[in-house]
């Protein structure tokens, strides 16, 4: 059996069967799909096309979840994982280790395609971009966070387990956050620790999330970084050193906390901050709306677009989030960031007249409240920046119904090796 597979001793259990199938096709998450006895079987780590040995992993009335541990027929697109940890049993982290880019890509663009097709109604191709700077798809991941067990060693879940696989060190992890050094520390007392670095200056810090109320004392990390504690909730404390980190996207400098969000690639936010003012072609003296705002990323590229006879509102829920953008924004009055729920916020502002609109929502989606609150706005173009195929075509199928057309959908492989894919949607009034 793969590490951390154990068999279910309930009768007639398939857990821990090996079954020979073909793998037909791709499903969202990182899974191929085949059959075994007319019965579904979703596979990790197997490629279109490969006849497997798959052992069962899971078990439900519908399906089975398997993982490919012996290849019998390999794909032409196969190649040798460039991580030990990637594979059956292992670090849960990355899902197509086993793939070229070439076909990573493809495999995101058909399954985003699928979704598509099957969730919105929308028929598309659809061709992932490569970002540049990480031509092997390795080290760009500028922000990992480590899960730590109970003996102190940091590592990474294993895939839908609390079990976690001890690591050297992170093959799609940014240089300077393995210089950090986490994997070869012990954070006794700590739950989590999270390494994160820029992707255009040297700050680092060290992000830790304690087991109990207490700070526990910490190691000293193996390169200079600030250290931080977060709260249950999210809240960040700094404990040694600065909050936040520096980005740089055009002539802007950003300040973001060191717990927030920011996009982990270090040429997404650049990629994606031109993708969204492709989509939305602002024009000085108009009203944008960047809702989920974060540190005010499209909100600061909106306010040099639009100009101090337009204005730009961003709204965000998260206070470090709202603070930094704050702060980025505080040269170009024009832009204001309100602190609030974006489904309440957009109630209030019914009767405002908004141009245009960026909206970057959690992996969750905006949902149809916030969508059809959008729409009601009457606002020419709407770019929508998502992460997660599967709700971004369930939110599209409900901006279509408001009566906006897809005139463009751009793919960006912001997070190689992984089955995650970046999109930019451009909506626009038929």
């Amino acid at each position: 059996m793969s590490r951390g597979v154990s068999a279910d001793p309930a009768a007639g259990s398939r857990v821990g069967a090996r079954l020979e199938l073909r793998v037909e096709n791709v499903a969202h998450g990182g899974w191929c799909v085949g059959r075994h006895d007319e019965q579904v079987v979703f596979v990790r780590h197997a490629l279109p096309g490969e006849r497997v040995r798959a052992l069962v992993t899971e078990e439900t009335k519908r399906f089975l979840r398997a993982d490919a541990v012996e290849i019998l027929e390999a794909s032409p697109e196969r190649v040798q994982p460039p991580c030990p940890f990637a594979g059956p049993g292992g670090c849960g982290g990355c899902d197509w280790q086993h793939a070229s880019l070439e076909a990573q890509r493809r495999i995101k663009g058909d399954v985003l395609a699928d979704q598509l097709r099957r969730i919105a109604g929308i028929d598309r191709e659809v061709r992932v971009e490569e970002l540049p700077g990480t031509p092997d798809g390795l080290g760009w991941r500028t922000r990992v966070r480590f899960a730590v067990g109970g003996d102190g060693r940091p590592g990474f879940r294993r895939h839908r387990s609390h079990e976690i696989e001890p690591v050297d060190e992170c093959a799609i992890a940014h240089p300077d956050v393995n210089r950090i050094g986490i994997p070869g520390l012990r954070w006794d007392g700590v739950s989590e620790v999270e390494a994160v670095t820029s992707g255009s200056c040297a700050d680092t810090a060290v992000v830790v999330t304690p087991r109990g109320a207490k700070l526990p004392l910490l190691p000293t990390p193996k390169a200079s970084a600030a250290v931080l504690r977060r709260f249950k909730g999210g809240r960040t404390q700094p404990v040694r050193g600065r909050r936040g980190v520096r980005e740089t996207v055009g002539e802007r400098e950003y300040r973001v906390d060191a717990g927030g969000f920011w996009q982990v690639h270090p040429a997404a936010a650049g990629v994606l901050s031109d993708a969204v003012l492709e989509a939305l072609r602002p024009e000085p003296g108009e009203t944008a709306l960047d809702l989920y705002c974060g540190a005010g990323l499209f909100a600061g590229a909106l306010a040099d677009a639009v100009g101090p006879e337009g204005r730009v509102l961003g709204v965000e829920a998260n206070a470090e989030a709202v603070r930094d953008a704050r702060h980025n924004l505080r040269d170009a009055p024009w832009a204001r960031v309100e602190r609030a729920d974006v489904a309440a916020q957009l109630r209030e502002w019914v009767d405002m007249r908004v141009d245009i609109a960026v909206v970057d929502p959690p992996r969750a989606g905006v949902g149809e409240a916030v969508a059809e609150q959008l729409a009601e706005l009457r606002n020419r173009r709407v770019a929508y920046v998502s992460c997660d195929p599967a709700t971004l075509a369930r939110d599209l199928a409900t901006f279509v119904k408001a009566g906006y057309e897809l005139v463009g959908l751009r793919a960006f492989d912001s997070f190689p090796m992984t089955h995650h894919v970046e999109c930019v949607a451009t909506l626009a009034r038929e």
